[in-house]
């Protein structure tokens, strides 16, 4: 099924990376990759933690890598606390022990995205480790925040964002309500997405996270979030953008059972704090700032990538595998912060 007629197709870079990938790339060919090699103190952690510093990614290739809890480990050396996945919006499954799928389906554009902006309680840094890949065909794309918050500030819109803030919208099916039917309209239920089956649970574990909850007919949780457009980053003593058009109607441009629906009837929905609607030309720039910097990473098995949430945004195209080829990456998550928004003085 084609995308419905003001679809809004992302570019994911102009070509070339918008940060040389020397900057961040360690190549493990020199190490053995045992047990001393991925140890705290190592010379390789020592590496990867010193990349972090300076540009809040290191991206690990030729590691030789087949075991995924090998490849935490080495993850581990950068991301050393880790967080368990609650209240998310995609509907994760577990790989491995602390290690989740990356929980949406191939075919979909996954839109530039900061991980759980969406609710009080984020994340510091993702890591993934490519357990089969296909290469280019099916790379991961990064993009330089430091440099779309720059962009994006000096627009109308970016100005519009700092004033008014955002509203996340989020409708959480209930699983007893399609119990036996066919999975159309479906992102993921409130039992998933707050792991638990008891409604009173769900409400009070939705509301710990910052969101406004009611009931809709059905038993569909809808929710609201509200929060700065941005997010205070101590280390760089400034405010960054930290919100995309992935938490709006968009996300499901290319999402297959769900892309049928019209905008008001999916799952998601991004406002500006004060509700009202963005126009399709705020979407469009929106999708364009996070483009213009943009950097792929074309995994290799045993490729692993540790992503400052707050320095860069990621994401990816939709791809189609051949009946021989076949892609999963690991997916980490570090520790939690609470959200604070944007402080003033610090643009």
């Amino acid at each position: 099924m084609a995308p419905l007629p003001d679809y809004i197709e992302p570019r994911w870079w102009q070509g070339a990376p918008a940060q040389d990938p020397s900057l961040f790339t360690i190549d493990c060919a020199g190490f053995s990759m045992n047990d001393a090699d991925l140890a705290p103190g190592s010379e390789l952690a020592e590496r990867m933690n010193g990349t972090f510093q300076r540009v809040g990614l290191v991206y690990l290739v030729n590691t030789g890598l087949r075991d995924v809890q090998k490849m935490r480990l080495a993850a581990k050396l950068v991301m050393r606390n880790e967080m368990r996945y609650e209240a998310g919006a995609n509907p994760r499954d577990t790989l491995e022990p602390n290690v989740y799928e990356v929980g949406a389906p191939l075919q979909a554009h996954l839109h530039y995205h900061h991980e759980m902006a969406y609710v009080g309680t984020s994340t510091t840094m993702l890591g993934f480790m490519a357990k089969t890949a296909v290469g280019m065909k099916g790379a991961t794309f990064v993009s330089d925040n430091l440099q779309a918050t720059d962009a994006i500030l000096a627009t109308d819109l970016g100005r519009k964002l700092k004033e008014l803030g955002l509203c996340y919208h989020r409708d959480l099916t209930d699983r007893e309500a399609f119990d036996g039917s066919e999975q159309i309209g479906v992102y993921n239920h409130w039992q998933k997405s707050m792991l638990t089956d008891d409604p009173e649970a769900a409400l009070k574990f939705a509301e710990s996270r910052g969101l406004e909850v009611e009931w809709g007919p059905q038993r569909l949780l809808k929710t609201r979030f509200y929060v700065s457009a941005f997010e205070y980053f101590e280390p760089l003593d400034r405010n960054l953008l930290y919100s995309s058009i992935a938490d709006d109607g968009m996300w499901f441009d290319t999402w297959p059972k769900v892309m049928h629906l019209p905008y008001d009837q999916r799952p998601l929905k991004l406002t500006f704090g004060d509700l009202s609607e963005m126009t399709r030309e705020e979407k469009a720039l929106f999708v364009d700032i996070y483009d213009r910097f943009g950097v792929p990473i074309d995994w290799r098995v045993g490729d692993i990538a540790i992503v400052c949430n707050y320095r860069w945004a990621h994401g990816r195209p939709g791809i189609t595998l051949q009946a021989s080829e076949k892609r999963e990456l690991g997916v980490m998550l570090g520790e939690t912060f609470e959200r604070v928004g944007d402080l003033p003085g610090k643009w």
